[in-house]
């Protein structure tokens, strides 16, 4: 019987993920990412204090929103969005509410690049199809570990999910979860950023990778991992000689 014929790649299905990318460009050209820093949060921290007093359930919506849209761009910022979740919001209000919106916006990433990358493993090797095959097999343990240990760009994890087509619920639960302890540290930073302006000083941001925070969540990534792991070593115990 003849091998079967791989599916005929067509460029439209890249169309959601390049509007994505164009968007992001645009956005970077256009000066966006400038406004991106603590400077312009401890600038306009009394009008953003005011905006939320004032807008209630509507300023929480309008931040999820541009949480989501920020990350769906994939341009640098999700800290400072943290951070900014943390300050206005409060620390467990700010952790849900960045939660939400980093999760909409990779979701949106996640969907655009399965449609258009979805399958192309088919065309590579047997050694990256035998990888796609494990990664989407223990996909929600693989990508709970990326999540809680962000050692890869945020982006990068976003499409490479997106290839292996991994089903979205499993994609949206793991990224939720795995992003909790992160995104409680720097909301719990943020929280306390007017104290931090008083001071003169600014928020550090790879605090996250100090071993007090850092060894904690690996802890947490191992046990996601165990039950691959012992998936993979019962298998072999089973395997016939």
């Amino acid at each position: 019987m003849a091998n079967p014929v791989p599916h005929r790649f067509a460029f439209r299905r890249l169309i959601p993920l390049g509007l994505l990318i164009l968007a992001g460009g645009i956005f970077i050209l256009a000066g966006g990412h400038h406004y991106l820093t603590f400077a312009t949060l401890a600038e306009h921290r009394e009008f953003l204090n005011d905006l939320v007093a004032r807008g209630g359930a509507l300023a929480a919506i309008g931040f999820i929103v541009g949480y989501a849209g920020l990350t769906a761009l994939s341009v640098p910022g999700a800290m400072l969005m943290t951070l900014a979740s943390g300050f206005l919001f409060g620390v467990w209000f700010g952790t849900v509410y960045a939660l939400i919106g980093a999760t909409l916006g990779a979701g949106a990433v996640f969907l655009a690049a399965r449609a258009g990358l979805a399958g192309l493993a088919e065309r590579a090797g047997p050694r990256v199809q035998r990888l796609e095959a494990g990664f989407r097999e223990d996909a929600f343990n693989y990508l709970l570990c990326l999540r809680l240990v962000p050692i890869f760009p945020f982006w990068l994890v976003n499409l490479a999910a997106g290839a292996t087509g991994m089903r979205l619920w499993i994609y949206l639960t793991a990224t939720f979860f795995g992003m909790i302890p992160g995104a409680f540290v720097y909301a719990s930073l943020g929280n306390g950023v007017s104290a931090l302006i008083a001071a003169g000083q600014h928020p550090d941001h790879y605090m996250i990778f100090r071993p007090t925070i850092l060894l904690p969540l690996l802890g947490l990534a191992a046990l996601a991992l165990l039950p691959v792991a012992y998936k993979r070593w019962n298998g072999r115990g089973r395997e016939p000689a």
